[in-house]
């Protein structure tokens, strides 16, 4: 019996084809439209006054919908492992795609602020859903490389997002750059319900938990039971670290580089390396931790993060050494945050496997708040360089701390 399921599911898997992979990579992608998305527009929105924003509420709105990405991120693990990656994949793509095409015909600053919230809501459920999928639908020992894959999804939505807002703001308004995301986010929708299946892996452990004598529902206290509450801090703090740095150099990277002197166009040069150094990473990482381990390779990659963003502190004389630097720390910081949900994934059985992933983007959601407070905290003090820096390099140290103590495998 045992070997006609495993055959079954064999061909189940080998049926799958590129679909999933396309479908989840799109999702994350619509992660990345939202991380550049109201960047984008509130240059136009602030100098134009439209709706009433002014500055402070604009910075309120973009606070706002991160708070609403933290706890979509963390309601929907229980919901995930309950009713399955699929439905919930597909509904949460559904609420953010409406809702971000409602933010095109708000009509003052608290709608659009409530709705961003809203949209956050269904985002933030996103991003756990398409990793607990993509672990699952994983080659066995490739489950690190299907995860980074899929998150260059995120850095190329934000960059399609950046040049798209240099042509269509100025020809059809900052409203039709949430009409174009919401869009392609229901477009996707009719492509999900026919090509994406559910998780195998999901389906067997409902199935042998059916079996059982008793029906269990899976609550957010079951990653805290046991051993799993050791694994779990150090699982938090280290993605809470990651997305500080993610968000925070994204935001502040070139107005730091400014601080030190550097020209503004080549403070956003180096932000495109930057994000250029996302993808290698992402591309390099997941095999070396498929093939080294996880842990060994997240903790290398959050001690190199560290080394290179403290190296950026050292006012280098050659602009090819600089931008040389910025690249090796975008490799390593991106896809360290990224080996961290590998991790989650890894770590935890399948029927907590969702609520895992959920509770860590949720909390690293947090830091992705944090760290773009922490740089401008410390632009306003005007010390963003070098402190700036030694800032991030100790919080990519921390990293390596928690993971310290999370170890390698959890016997069930």
């Amino acid at each position: 019996m045992s070997s006609s399921t495993s055959q079954q599911t064999t061909r189940a898997a080998a049926s799958l084809g590129y679909w999933p992979v396309l479908l989840c990579w799109i999702a994350v992608a619509l992660d990345g439209f939202d991380l550049v998305v109201l960047g984008a527009v509130i240059p136009t929105i602030s100098k134009s006054g439209d709706l009433g924003f002014t500055d402070s509420s604009l910075t309120m709105a973009s606070t706002v919908g991160l708070i609403g990405v933290g706890i979509g991120a963390v309601a929907v693990g229980p919901l995930t492992d309950r009713f399955g990656r699929r439905m919930t994949l597909i509904s949460s793509i559904a609420l953010f795609s409406v809702l971000t095409v409602a933010l095109a015909v708000a009509q003052d600053v608290t709608q659009f602020t409530v709705l961003r919230f809203l949209a956050g809501l269904g985002l933030g459920a996103c991003l756990p859903t398409a990793l607990a999928f993509m672990t699952e639908n994983a080659r066995q020992g490739r489950g690190g490389s299907a995860v980074t894959r899929m998150m260059t999804g995120y850095h190329v939505g934000a960059v399609l997002t950046a040049l798209l807002a240099l042509w269509l703001i100025d020809a059809y308004g900052w409203e039709s750059m949430f009409v174009v995301g919401g869009v392609v986010g229901l477009l996707t929708l009719p492509v999900m319900w026919l090509k994406l299946p559910e998780s195998e892996t999901y389906l067997r452990a409902v199935k042998y938990r059916a079996q059982g004598s008793t029906t269990t529902y899976v609550r957010s206290a079951d990653v805290v039971k046991g051993g799993y509450l050791k694994v779990s801090i150090g699982l938090w703090v280290a993605s809470f670290m990651g997305l500080l740095l993610v968000y925070g150099l994204n935001t502040w990277l070139p107005k730091i580089m400014g601080e030190a002197g550097y020209s503004i166009k080549a403070g956003t040069g180096l932000l495109l390396v930057l994000n250029i150094g996302a993808v290698i990473g992402l591309l390099v990482a997941g095999g070396i931790s498929d093939s080294r381990g996880n842990k060994p390779t997240v903790l290398l990659w959050f001690g190199l993060a560290a080394g290179f963003l403290a190296l950026l502190s050292i006012k280098l004389q050659s602009e090819l050494l600089v931008y040389a630097a910025v690249l090796l720390a975008g490799i390593f910081v991106f896809s360290a945050q990224v080996l961290v949900y590998a991790f989650v994934g890894h770590l935890y059985p399948p029927e907590i496997r969702g609520t895992a992933l959920g509770m860590a983007a949720g909390i690293g959601r947090i830091g992705a708040i944090v760290g773009p407070f922490l740089g401008g905290a410390l632009v306003t003090a005007g010390i963003a360089y070098p402190w700036g820096f030694y800032a991030f390099a100790i919080a990519a140290v921390i990293a390596v701390l928690a993971l310290a103590t999370v170890p390698a495998h959890v016997r069930e």
